[in-house]
C-alpha cells in the first residue's frame, strides 16, 4: 500500500530561478512520512510519551531527476520496503503527474529516550508491516 500527499509549491519552496531548493525535496518527504505513519493510526507524540520512541532519519539515498518550479502541484508517494525490529525502510517519491522528479531511499532507526536504538512495540511494527501486503 502506497500513501499519497500533495503538496504545492510556493514561492519559499524556491530559489532565485523559481526551481524547487534541493533541501526542500527532504522537507517534502519528512512531511509525507509523518501524514503515512498518522494514517496507521500511530501517534507519535504519544508513543514518545509512554514509550521513549522515536523515529530518526539514519539514511538517505537521493536522486534528483527533474526539477519542480513555482506553484507545481505535486504528489509525494511513500510506501513502505522493510520492517525489521528497530528499522523501516522506505521508498519515496516526489511526482508532477506521472514525471518522478525526485525519488528516495529512506532508512529510519527508532531510538529510546537515551538515543540508542530501540524496537518497535509489537503492535505498531505489526501495524506497520501489513502496509506491505
Amino acid at each position: 500500500m502506497s500513501h499519497r500527499l500533495q503538496i504545492r509549491v510556493y514561492y519559499e519552496d524556491t530559489d532565485l530561478a523559481g526551481i524547487v531548493y534541493y533541501a526542500n525535496y527532504l522537507k517534502f518527504i519528512e512531511r509525507a512520512r509523518t501524514e503515512w505513519v498518522r494514517t496507521l493510526g500511530i501517534d507519535q507524540v504519544r508513543l514518545k510519551a509512554e514509550s521513549g520512541i522515536v523515529f530518526a532519519v539514519r539514511r538517505i539515498e537521493a536522486d534528483y531527476l527533474s526539477p519542480a518550479h513555482f506553484d507545481d502541484l505535486l504528489d509525494v508517494n511513500t510506501s513502505l520496503r522493510e520492517v525489521r525490529g528497530a528499522r523501516l525502510i522506505l521508498d519515496q517519491a516526489v511526482l508532477r503527474r506521472d514525471a518522478v522528479l525526485f525519488q528516495a531511499v529512506v532508512t529510519l532507526v527508532c531510538l529510546d529516550a537515551q538515543g540508542r536504538a530501540a524496537r518497535l512495540p509489537a503492535d505498531i511494527r505489526q501495524r506497520i508491516a501489513e502496509t506491505a501486503a
